[in-house]
């Protein structure tokens, strides 16, 4: 007999399968001791983030050398470059620019020797601390995977989906989850504009990174509460729903049997 009040699960089976084998890889490359004793929740606090700044152009460097050391590629050799500044759409009270394409938050160029390594970021990050962080976890995801001995699951197509996880991975949960979607109020004095405007970071959903950062709570036997205050309310929603799937399966069990490589 069908079950008509049993709740859909938050992701498709293939959804889930893709995350599981995404933390296998990371696991099998990246994990052992070095995860699950050094790697930790990374939150929005002081503790974390500590320094006082003066400058975009400061704010953007410590800040970035800060996620270097909490992912633990302090000694990882690479330069932060910043990107032109996008033009200003709203040209008018009532005259915006359409089909603009603009810088992406930030982007990663090199290779495994760490030679010339180069990530660049949209100065406009640097006004949102979330999102500037999400981006230079992601973009140093990429450093990192980027000497994996093998492709991550699906090969080269599922790289950026894959480095997201990544960030989670490496303890930035909350800031891709909470950047993931964006819905905020503009407002332009000199031109007297004002009005609403939404915007994306990363690759995936609300939903999908909810559920990567549940993955790593429960391996990590994280304190669940200290993630809860710190996620918006749509991200609490949808990690309260993973966490319960996850701890109903054998996940968490299949994954700590993974053994690293290295």
């Amino acid at each position: 007999m069908w079950n008509l009040f049993r709740s859909k699960a938050l992701l498709s089976k293939e959804d889930q399968r893709f995350q599981i084998d995404c933390y296998k890889w990371l696991l099998e490359n990246f994990g052992g001791t070095k995860f699950y004793k050094d790697a930790k929740l990374i939150l929005p606090t002081k503790e974390f983030f500590p320094s006082k700044v003066n400058s975009n152009e400061s704010a953007a460097l410590t800040t970035f050398e800060q996620v270097k050391m909490h992912a633990g590629l302090q000694d990882w050799s690479c330069k932060l470059i910043a990107q032109k500044k996008d033009p200003n759409l709203v040209v008018a009270p009532t005259v915006v620019l359409n089909n603009f394409k603009q810088s992406p938050l930030g982007t990663f160029k090199g290779h495994k020797r760490r030679k010339k390594v180069k990530i660049t970021y949209n100065p406009e990050i640097v006004s949102d601390p979330i999102q500037m962080v999400a981006t230079f976890a992601h973009e140093l995801s990429h450093y990192l995977t980027s000497t994996a001995s093998d492709l991550p699951p699906g090969g080269k197509d599922n790289w950026e989906f894959a480095t997201d996880i990544c960030a989670t991975f490496l303890g930035f949960g909350i800031f891709l989850a909470n950047s993931a979607f964006n819905f905020s109020q503009y407002s332009s004095t000199g031109r007297g504009t004002q009005g609403w405007k939404t915007s994306r970071s990363g690759y995936l959903s609300e939903a999908e990174y909810s559920y990567a950062l549940a993955i790593f709570l429960l391996l990590k036997d994280s304190p669940i509460n200290s993630a809860y205050q710190y996620c918006d309310s749509n991200i609490k929603s949808c990690l309260k729903r993973a966490l319960k799937e996850i701890n109903n399966s054998d996940i968490i069990k299949e994954l700590k049997l993974v053994e690293c490589k290295h």
